[in-house]
């Protein structure tokens, strides 16, 4: 397990930088640490293509450095603005880091993830990609350098909190279902890029939510929990819990259980990750009134209506460059998606049939994996022609 190390705690006040500050981790990250007055200095800030808001989280967070997608928005901010992944990985690489809060999109974390682990600093985690596509790469490097990596995902966080050290038999990682957790195959089928960014129960960006709806991104938590807590895939149980009150759960192997509470509030899980091993009131996002719920309500998840999770196991149990490959094709699944080019349930035909033509390398260098990344998002567009709008 790679989540929890002797964590250092350098100074009272900790230096932090976050890369993707104007997503949705990264905005509720800075609020925490704006509750926090005094325990934070942001050196940095890191965003894609949202200037507008990045100068405004500048102008109140006095960052040494910022950074944002491209070149063309680094010549509009000023000279000293970085750009690109070579930003990105200049900004985690900082000594002056006490923590890099990772929570830029998908396969861009992974580089910058690097950087920090190979300098020695700590990572709160919220790129759930970068463990999926190179956890081997990453769990060896993080163990060499002795590096503490903290889960941001409230998932992860929960099972992070349950275990204190403790070798467990079984986790279990819950799931709100989503917004058609209740709905037919032909309603499934019918879906809108509305409907499906319509969640019931969290607020989150645009990929990820159809993530959730399609139960992707529960299986790409799998994977993820896999490397951060060294447990093997058939112990890693997925329950639907559309209640969002229970947020994981361990079962150790006296039979008993450990799991964690709360309101769905990503805002705890984040506070929790920026101020670990410590625990702080900080920012009130509500309490949890027992006296008010009626019963907690678990049940399996369907695979045959929510196939992505099946396809998201197959992958991580394979190894090799198969997970890489079923982030990427997932990923632009989706975006063709957004882009009103296929329907939902397309997503699982089309990932599903880019891993049929898959060559996966079993023991991936880093440059293997990002090679695997690429081909994969290439091969979508032999694949997409195959699922027509219909």
């Amino acid at each position: 397990m790679i989540a929890r190390r002797n964590y250092i705690v350098k100074k009272m006040k900790r230096k932090i930088s976050i890369l993707g500050s104007t997503g949705s981790i990264g905005r509720q990250a800075l609020e925490v640490i704006e509750s926090l007055a005094g325990r934070f200095e942001v050196i940095a800030l890191a965003a894609g293509n949202n200037t507008e808001l990045l100068k405004k989280q500048a102008e109140k967070f006095k960052p040494r450095t910022v950074s944002v997608k491209s070149r063309e928005l680094a010549m509009e901010l000023g000279k000293d603005t970085l750009w690109g992944t070579e930003g990105l990985r200049e900004i985690a690489a900082n000594p002056d880091n006490d923590l890099v809060l990772m929570a830029v999109n998908g396969i861009n974390g992974l580089e910058p993830t690097i950087a920090a682990i190979d300098n020695g600093i700590n990572i709160a985690l919220a790129n759930k990609e970068t463990l999926v596509a190179a956890g081997n790469i990453i769990t060896k490097k993080a163990k060499e350098k002795n590096t503490c990596i903290i889960p941001v995902d409230s998932e992860h966080s929960a099972i992070f909190q349950c275990l204190e050290n403790k070798k467990p038999r079984k986790i279990i990682l819950t799931a709100s279902g989503g917004p058609f957790r209740t709905k037919t195959p032909a309603e499934i089928r019918d879906a809108t890029v509305n409907s499906t960014l319509a969640h019931p129960k969290w607020s989150m960006g645009k990929k990820i939510t159809v993530d959730s709806a399609t139960l992707m991104n529960k299986g790409l938590e799998v994977i993820e929990a896999h490397w951060l807590f060294g447990v093997d895939y058939r112990d890693i149980e997925v329950v639907i819990h559309p209640q969002s009150i229970v947020h994981g759960a361990v079962e150790f192997k006296d039979g008993s259980y450990i799991a964690q509470m709360g309101l769905p509030s990503m805002h705890i899980p984040i506070q929790y990750a920026l101020t670990y091993p410590e625990t702080t009131e900080g920012l009130k996002t509500g309490s949890l009134d027992l006296t008010e719920i009626s019963g907690l309500y678990f049940e399996k998840p369907d695979l045959g209506r929510f196939p992505c999770l099946k396809l998201a196991y197959e992958a991580g149990e394979k190894g090799g460059t198969y997970p890489a490959a079923l982030n990427a094709l997932n990923e632009e699944a989706v975006y063709a998606f957004l882009k009103g080019e296929i329907r939902l349930t397309h997503i699982a035909g089309i990932v599903e049939k880019g891993l049929e033509r898959h060559e996966s390398i079993a023991k991936p260098s880093l440059e293997e994996i990002l090679e695997a990344d690429k081909t994969a998002r290439r091969t979508i567009q032999d694949i997409l022609p195959f699922n027509p709008l219909l």
